[in-house]
């Protein structure tokens, strides 16, 4: 009977850990279709397009500032080319972001965005932005990326400063991994 009781606990344990393991995999995109509804993370959604543009806010003013950051081991160099704006809501706005790639060999990048506060990520739309794709630059190349958006004429009163954070990671082994598996 102790045989038989400790048998069912062992399948019972078992199948908690492969439940467990199998929940662990799905947080990443639960998290990710969260933060996209929330806005929770600073997460800004998808491209917008310029056909649901908006009134212009002639009488609001909005900071918005821009940050530029390298992931652990990516030796671009990474800045804004204008570090604050002041804009009206509902007006299109364009900048641009500078990088250089003084490594010896070409590096393929990835820009993600994040803005604060978090709950105003809802109200940045960019309807062009370089962190839509990867960006490749060879040896000692360097180029400007557009960033072209638009402040919500309806982000609440109480917010009048932005701040869109860009993080570059380096991810040449990965887009070559995938070259070579296609």
């Amino acid at each position: 009977m102790q045989e038989q009781n400790n048998g069912k606990l062992v399948l019972k344990l078992g199948a908690a850990a492969i439940g467990m393991f199998g929940f662990g995999f799905a947080l990443v995109p639960l998290y990710e279709v969260f933060c996209d509804l929330t806005g929770l993370n600073g997460k800004t959604g998808g491209q917008y397009t310029e056909a649901e543009s908006q009134q212009k806010n002639a009488d609001r003013v909005v900071t918005i500032q821009f940050l530029a950051n390298n992931n652990a081991g990516m030796p671009w160099e990474f800045r804004p080319v204008v570090r604050t704006m002041k804009v009206h809501p509902g007006e299109m706005n364009s900048t641009s972001f500078y990088v250089k790639n003084p490594a010896k060999t070409a590096i393929t990048a990835q820009a993600v965005p994040s803005v604060t506060p978090f709950m105003a990520a809802n109200y940045l739309h960019k309807t062009e932005c370089f962190c839509f794709d990867q960006q490749r630059l060879d040896s000692g190349a360097s180029m400007d990326m557009p960033l072209r958006f638009i402040i919500d004429s309806e982000i609440p009163e109480d917010v009048d400063t932005l701040t869109l954070s860009y993080t570059l990671f380096d991810i040449t082994e990965q887009m070559q991994g995938q070259a070579a598996t296609e």
